[in-house]
């Protein structure tokens, strides 16, 4: 048995920590270790602990990150959108490379998990699906990696795409797509009896892409947890984006919570930088499971982006007016816990029993490193340190 022994960290709460692991697994967690005569020990020199973040919405297939810069071309639509897409990715590298390039780099920010949306269409088949596909065994074990088929040029508005989605699904998707019913597809009916009745047939999770604004969106909210509640999917449906909730008044948006609480339909928010997002602390009190992600990376839909959730959650809170450490707090949650149920992760998090796989930072507590986003992470993988982290700690302190 491999014993090692982390001590002089910190928790969540600024608390005193130490950790005990035995191949691989956290035997022990708390402010003192348990005796182990044999284990290597580990000076951690005062730094916060967290679990590894989880990206609960990624676009691998579209970045750049791996690629030459890519100045942003204006659209005037959606569709001018992604013609512009399709030419300048028929341009680049292929997916694979640059799939590997970006789960690289979120991996060094301390990403554990992930789940993908690949675009799945007429046009594009299931290539896009089987690139990301070869690029996630690379990185099985490491870091884990769950497919959504994302219809992003639309389901009955593109004709033979629904058949796509089910191929997909049976080669290796965890999630079925979906974008806009109404305003895109212009058949909400159509289109969610489609992605619910592949989910249902297949067992699939859903996560459908709602940017519908207003009244509009609200009630396309309503119809997906009315499905959700009648075919028992609860806690395996999300909706990302659902910008409606920002656009409308409180009441409203409590009518909308409670319809999401009742039905477990969670909701993904990156607070995009020019649109309304939902009010994540009011979900939040509703019992309504609020997660984040990035979205998308330096590709053709916008340039910004580096793959670090833990910088996301300081957005996601500096857009909200997070100030208190409570509500810093639920930010990193929607970076890390929260994450990790909606992607339905087993052995998440710092318990005894699970995986040992954590993050190091300079900060004091969590509140303060959601706060400052601060550059330094110290990766360890199943108890046993990961690049700069197995050297840092074994040099004199200063």
């Amino acid at each position: 048995m491999t014993d090692r022994i982390y001590l002089n960290a910190v928790d969540a709460d600024g608390n005193a920590l130490a950790l005990a692991v035995r191949d691989g697994r956290i035997l022990a967690i708390g402010a003192e270790p348990p005796e182990l005569p044999q284990a290597q020990v580990t000076d951690l020199r005062g730094h916060l602990v967290l679990p590894g973040f989880v990206d609960g919405h990624i676009h691998l297939d579209k970045s750049f990150v791996g690629d030459r810069w890519h100045p942003h071309r204006p659209a005037a639509t959606l569709r001018e959108r992604l013609a512009i897409e399709k030419s300048e990715l028929a341009a680049a590298p292929p997916i694979e490379a640059r799939a590997d390039a970006l789960i690289a780099q979120a991996a060094a920010f301390g990403t554990v998990a992930m789940r993908s949306h690949v675009d799945v269409d007429a046009s594009t088949g299931l290539e896009n699906l089987h690139a990301v596909m070869a690029a996630r065994e690379k990185w099985r074990g490491i870091v884990d990696i769950q497919l959504a088929a994302f219809p992003q040029a639309g389901v009955m508005s593109c004709p033979g795409t629904a058949q796509l989605l089910e191929a997909a699904v049976r080669e290796g998707a965890e999630v079925v797509g979906g974008i806009d019913p109404s305003t895109l597809d212009g058949d909400a009916e159509g289109q969610l009896d489609c992605i619910f009745g592949i989910a249902d047939r297949l067992g699939a999770r859903l996560d459908i892409h709602l940017h519908e604004p207003g009244m509009a969106g609200v009630e396309q909210i309503g119809r997906i947890a009315a499905r959700t509640r009648a075919l028992g999917l609860a806690g395996r449906v999300a909706i990302s984006h659902a910008y409606a909730l920002g656009d409308v008044d409180a009441r409203a948006q409590d009518e909308a919570a409670r319809k999401l609480a009742d039905a477990g339909v969670a909701i993904m928010t990156n607070a995009p930088g020019d649109r309304a997002f939902p009010p994540v602390l009011r979900l939040r009190a509703a019992d309504v499971r609020v997660f984040a992600g990035n979205d998308n990376i330096q590709d053709s839909w916008w340039p910004y982006g580096n793959g670090d959730m833990l910088q996301r959650a300081m957005l996601i809170g500096y857009r909200s007016g997070f100030y208190g450490d409570a509500e810093l707090l639920a930010a990193l949650d929607m970076a890390s816990h929260a994450g990790a149920a909606v992607l339905g992760l087993q052995g998440y998090g710092l318990l005894a029993g699970n995986e040992a796989t954590f993050v190091a930072l300079p900060a004091p507590n969590a509140a303060a490193a959601v706060a400052a986003a601060p550059a330094q992470r110290l990766l360890f993988r199943k108890g046993e340190p990961v690049g700069e982290a197995a050297t840092a700690f074994s040099r004199p302190a200063r």
